[in-house]
């Protein structure tokens, strides 16, 4: 594992919805330096702390509460935290709601931070993708990957503040315990440059477009796509992945499904 320069410091910057923790009074301390940053690198960066809610990180419209819940068949199935197959969203907290995945590891990849743990059979799925991407020319970094209970609130605090509207934060930031970062599976990517980490122009680098088309290959899906809030219930994210194996991964591409909730027949969850 190698840690990209200056990253901590953008992933503070960012401060991604859904997918990037609350700034803290101090960063992770890196564990190694490969390269210098660009030389204006330091002056673009504002000091954490005092951080606006990135321009492009705009809330989706508020969902309706119309949808009906799922009923308690429904959300029985795709329930267990410790299976590939499970869903979370707004309508089906992880049970119990502090749930810890076990045997969390570093994947080998280059990395924005140490907060970069994922669960082996994702870490492993993160490393063949990162691989192939650099094989064809693509520079991708792992920005975020597990995240506590504790560490989601803290993220979800932030936001209600930004946007002084829970309903508004929730269009970007997942409640604690209804993250998929939680699981462990789910983790967020960065081009390794640096540019659009976390904002909405990032799905037009060749990192986001590479890795929406390759990520089936690795048993990976682009979990919050563009035009799909109504059913996921946040934002559009084009660097939020999520670990579902390559069975369901190729057979989503396969059959152009472009959320969990409609591969699996679930209820749409636009809202709490």
């Amino acid at each position: 594992m190698r840690l990209v320069p200056g990253a901590a410091m953008v992933l503070l910057l960012a401060l991604s919805a859904c997918s990037a923790p609350a700034p803290e009074p101090a960063a992770a301390t890196p564990r190694s330096i490969t390269a210098a940053p660009p030389p204006d690198a330091a002056a673009e960066i504002p000091s954490p702390g005092d951080l606006p809610a990135p321009a492009q990180r705009e809330p989706a419209p508020a969902a309706s509460d119309a949808a009906p819940g799922p009923t308690p068949a429904a959300a029985a199935r795709h329930a267990d935290p410790g299976a590939v197959d499970l869903v979370v969203n707004k309508r089906r907290p992880l049970v119990p709601l502090d749930y810890v995945p076990a045997d969390l590891r570093l994947p080998e990849v280059a990395t924005a931070t140490d907060r970069a743990l994922l669960r082996p059979d994702t870490a492993t799925a993160v490393e063949g993708m990162f691989a192939a991407a650099a094989a064809e020319g693509v520079g991708l970094v792992l920005v975020s990957g597990y995240r506590s209970f504790a560490d989601q609130d803290s993220t979800y605090t932030y936001w209600v503040g930004e946007y002084g509207d829970p309903a508004a934060a929730d269009t970007v930031s997942a409640r604690p315990g209804y993250s998929e970062h939680q699981t462990g599976l789910a983790f967020d990517i960065g081009q390794a440059d640096g540019a659009c980490t976390l904002v909405l122009c990032f799905r037009d680098t060749p990192a986001a477009q590479w890795a929406a088309e390759h990520a089936a290959d690795f048993g990976l899906i682009l979990r919050y796509p563009l035009g799909f809030h109504e059913i996921t219930g946040f934002s559009a994210e084009s660097w939020h992945f999520r670990y579902v194996g390559r069975d369901v991964a190729l057979a989503m591409k396969a059959a152009g499904t472009q959320t969990l909730e409609e591969h699996y027949g679930l209820p749409a969850a636009p809202s709490y």
